[in-house]
């Protein structure tokens, strides 16, 4: 079984992606392994917890099935009964294991016999109120059994129904810190029951009372997940002329018992009492209004959060005009609060755009203004350029849409100070700030444009501002457009956003043309290209542009491909303009001047490709073919003869093919072993300077990228039964995938042309590992034959040996035998020093002759050779495995058989080398 440590490696790769882990093993035998590991009993608690964690995080994936499950929470409960008591924090994790594990496997719906039996055990386990039975120690399991019956009862609502009386029973008995575990367990059970009670056609008297009275089993029919009230259109509820005198009686005990607890259970305590009382028409909101006072002035978020769910759910049947005028008061002033956090505050401006009106003007419960939030009042919270980001957002949104409701006089004011505030914001960016002030920025301006943009004066200015910043700084042209894209999805007549795509344009044109450089030609590509999709916007001014700038410099010359490219993709959007025609002869010079002079193939075909288009194809098919989905991706390939006859031609040149069979494949290069470098001078081999040398070689190991590559030759030639069709190709490039993550991706290679008749090229494939494993690589090409059509092939895989890995010792190339000796002794013993980390030791046998051991050395180590000590018939071998790993033999031949001394600085390596041996010893 795997030790401690690999089981942490083992375990953290598997929370970080199952599926991944278990494409290597299965979920049955890696579950067995974890329950085996969970019972044997020299492994500590801090390990088996590590394991449980699997079964807490991802139930589903070990236990796919109720049986699976059944079977596991069977595994579970022998080893939890089986467990020292000491072991508190262990059990407690099991416990809340096999509750999860039959609560996602359906075991609890099913009313499986384990989940019973569980059930069973938890309520025994809380019945110990007080701990008489079991010591003090035990009480986080007792803590620990409250939260699983919890849980049962919130996935299985009225699970405990029948159980009240024993409920409220232990409730009154407990005296420790559990009580309000109990207390918030009780309540649950109360509300669900009275619930299920709603779905009953007639509920009498004698219905009512017998749920306070149960002490029964547990109501195993499966209940629906109950939705919270203010999700529901109606809320359900009990037959009015029902006695609620115990039940006021309960729920005013519990209110009154209420601040005893934690902030936390006081909310859900409240959440809960607060549907019972909606429910039953006997009970009166106004039990709830002593503890108004201590809501109001709470500083805790969660019990702002249940007074604001009472007030959604009670409004003025128990909060007057004056107490919500207070309560926004309260969440104005906590909204600016120094010594709250920001969270905190972004809590509080969110409860005010959806605080549940008394008198709600909308019920859509989207953000709406409350009416009682007067520009006076929510003066104090007006966005400054010194509030962090989230705040100042927040609070523009906010403040925009008071001065929208204001009066003229206070609107105009106000407006202008929001106003005032985003030229001050255009003002930093303009000094060239970080990208978060200017992401800020914009999405600012978006909020300032959403509510004020048909305020003609305000938004001229912002355009006339944008403009002029942009010209200064065109690295803000993502921003722009994205500006310009959100607006147009926000507003139905987004006419903002065309006159600042018409003045971006005229911003392009006015530039001097000595200050276009590659750099910032392809920011006004951009600008230009989102322009272009604009139908209102004329585009002749574009396209003059372009070809002038293509005429008068020397941008064809060089044959940018990106440049290139952002052209054509302007050019495109201009093809799909409404105008086309009025611009039909620009463009086509544009599109003939591109195809005739950019010195990129690739580029002058697209340009020729789209210039046949606009020459030969109606406006109607022109449309046909550039048409784009509704996800806003290109439509899918169809045929061009269905537009045009004469276009078959073309639309096959641009087509893909997949070959049948395999055409092509690589064969792997057989090398020689390297060749240890010759003798030097023994200059180089003192102790001193050896020690120097490997503190030096130790260093390079920081070094990123030191050592990390694996170099492999192949030939690229033809599969033996191929279409002749094939039998030259051109253009080929090989795409590589990795499908473990031991390497980095591989970089596509090119290679110019295959020819049947001709010696196959030499391909070098260059991978590097994180680790040192063999691994398999999946390979096609893309080329393209003789009559120009372009054709996709796999290639079969190939598969990279673990020898394949190994490199010599990366040191000087001038270093002696006898130095090479030495710090070959200097990296064994730091691998034999038992270091725990990774260095590990081991021992290797095999039979063999003198011979037979001579040329196995020579075939297999011969470049890997550190020193031949053949009087004392010793031989070191010190392989080098990237990134940073050794292997190391000591290889002495004995009377009855070869021993292999083998040390590493990775023990994982292990397995892997004792295969290598086995496979190069076999006779």
């Amino acid at each position: 079984m795997p030790d401690v440590k690999n089981w942490d490696q083992q375990i953290s790769s598997f929370l970080l992606s199952p599926s991944q882990f278990l494409a290597s093993t299965t979920c049955e035998s890696f579950l067995a392994e974890v329950l085996h590991e969970l019972r044997n009993d020299k492994a500590n608690d801090q390990l088996k917890i590590l394991l449980v964690s699997t079964l807490l995080e991802h139930p589903m994936v070990l236990c796919p099935s109720a049986s699976d499950g059944e079977e596991t929470a069977l595994e579970l409960l022998s080893i939890f009964s089986h467990l020292p008591q000491k072991s508190i924090t262990l059990k407690c994790n099991v416990m809340l294991a096999i509750t999860n594990v039959l609560i996602c496997t359906s075991c609890l719906a099913t009313h499986s016999k384990m989940a019973e039996d569980w059930l069973d055990l938890l309520f025994e386990t809380i019945e110990d109120t007080n701990d008489y039975r079991c010591s003090l120690s035990q009480q986080p399991l007792r803590a620990t059994a409250c939260d699983c019956i919890l849980e049962l009862e919130i996935c299985s609502p009225g699970l405990l129904s029948q159980k009240l009386e024993a409920l409220n029973l232990l409730k009154h008995q407990e005296t420790s810190i559990l009580h309000q575990s109990y207390c918030t367990l009780y309540t649950l059970v109360l509300k669900n029951a009275i619930r299920t009670l709603t779905n009953q056609k007639e509920v009498t008297d004698l219905d009512f009372k017998s749920i306070f009275s149960g002490n029964e089993g547990f109501a195993w029919k499966t209940n629906p997940n109950f939705l919270p009230l203010n999700m529901m259109v109606q809320v359900p509820r009990l037959p009015p002329g029902l006695d609620c005198k115990e039940l006021k009686s309960i729920t005013s005990s519990l209110l009154d018992e209420s601040y005893l607890l934690t902030p936390i259970s006081q909310s859900t305590l409240l959440r809960d009492l607060v549907e019972i009382v909606a429910m039953v028409p006997g009970l009166s909101p106004t039990l709830f209004k002593s503890q108004l006072l201590r809501l109001f002035g709470t500083a805790d978020i969660v019990l702002m959060h249940a007074t604001l769910f009472m007030k959604d759910i009670f409004t003025d049947s128990l909060f007057t005009a004056e107490d919500e005028n207070f309560l926004l008061k309260r969440l104005v002033g906590s909204a600016q609060h120094p010594l709250l956090r920001i969270p905190e505050k972004l809590f509080y401006m969110d409860c005010i755009l959806h605080f549940p009106e008394n008198r709600p003007i909308s019920s859509s419960g989207e953000e709406s203004l409350p009416v009682l939030i007067t520009p006076s009042l929510a003066a104090s919270l007006l966005p400054t350029v010194f509030n962090d980001s989230a705040t100042m957002l927040c609070r523009l949104n906010l403040l925009s849409l008071v001065h929208l409701e204001a009066d003229e006089g206070e609107a105009e004011k106000g407006i202008s100070y929001l106003f005032d505030h985003i030229m001050a914001l255009l003002k930093i960016i303009d000094g060239d700030s970080s990208r978060e002030v200017v992401v800020t920025t914009f999405r600012a301006l978006f909020i300032f444009l959403k509510h004020f943009n048909g305020m003609e004066e305000f938004s001229d200015k912002l355009t006339d501002k944008l403009c002029e910043i942009y010209s200064r700084h065109c690295q803000l042209a993502p921003h722009l457009i994205g500006l310009v894209d959100r607006i147009q999805d926000c507003l139905e007549e987004p006419l903002w956003s065309v006159k600042l795509l018409r003045g971006l344009q005229k911003c392009i044109q006015e530039i001097p043309p000595i200050q276009l450089t590659i750099h910032n030609l392809t920011w006004h590509l951009k600008v230009l290209k989102r322009v272009a999709k604009e139908g209102q916007i004329d585009q002749r001014n574009t396209i003059y542009l372009l070809l002038n700038v293509l005429i008068n410099s020397n941008l064809c010359e060089i044959g940018n491909w990106q440049i290139g490219n952002a052209v054509l993709a302007v050019c495109r959007n201009v093809l799909e303009h409404p105008s086309i025609d009025r611009m039909f002869i620009a463009l086509a010079d544009l599109l003939q001047y591109i195809s005739g002079n950019y010195d990129d193939m690739d580029i002058k075909d697209h340009a020729h490709f789209y210039y046949t288009l606009l020459t030969n194809l109606s406006r109607e098919k022109l449309a046909g073919i550039l048409a784009k989905d509704l996800d806003g991706e290109r439509a899918k390939e169809r045929s061009h003869s269905s537009v045009m006859a004469e276009t078959d031609e073309v639309a096959g040149n641009l087509t893909v093919r997949k070959t049948k069979k395999q055409v092509l494949q690589l064969i792997k290069v057989e090398e020689k072993s390297p060749h240890s470098s010759s003798d030097q001078a023994e200059s180089l081999g003192t102790t001193e300077e050896t020690k120097n040398l490997l503190a030096v070689y130790q260093r390079q190991f920081q070094v990123p990228g030191f050592g990390s590559e694996v170099t492999l030759k192949y030939r690229l030639t033809h599969t033996d039964d191929t279409d002749p069709l094939f039998d030259r190709v051109y253009t080929i490039c090989l795409q590589f995938e990795v499908k473990d993550t031991n390497y980095t991706k591989v970089s596509d290679i090119h290679v110019p042309c295959v020819f049947r008749d001709r010696e196959p090229p030499e391909v070098i494939v260059k991978l590097k590992p994180h680790k040192p494993y063999p691994t398999t690589l999946h390979v096609s090409a893309l080329f393209t034959t003789q009559d120009g059509l372009s054709w996709h092939s796999l290639l079969p895989d190939v598969s990279v040996t673990f020898p394949e890995i190994f490199l010599p010792l990366p040191l000087l190339p001038n270093l002696s035998s006898a130095c090479k000796e030495m710090v070959f002794d200097k990296i064994w013993e730091s691998g034999a020093s038992g270091n725990p980390d990774k260095s590990a030791i081991s021992l290797f046998c095999f039979k063999t002759g003198d011979e037979g051991l001579a040329d196995l050395i020579k075939t297999h180590f011969q470049g890997y050779m550190i020193a031949n000590e053949q009087r004392e018939r010793v031989w070191k071998v010190l392989l080098f495995l990237p990134p940073k790993c050794h292997v190391l033999f000591r290889i002495t031949r004995g009377e009855d058989a070869v021993q292999v001394s083998i040390a590493t600085d990775n023990w994982e390596l292990l397995p892997l080398v004792n295969t290598y041996l086995q496979k190069i010893t076999d006779p």
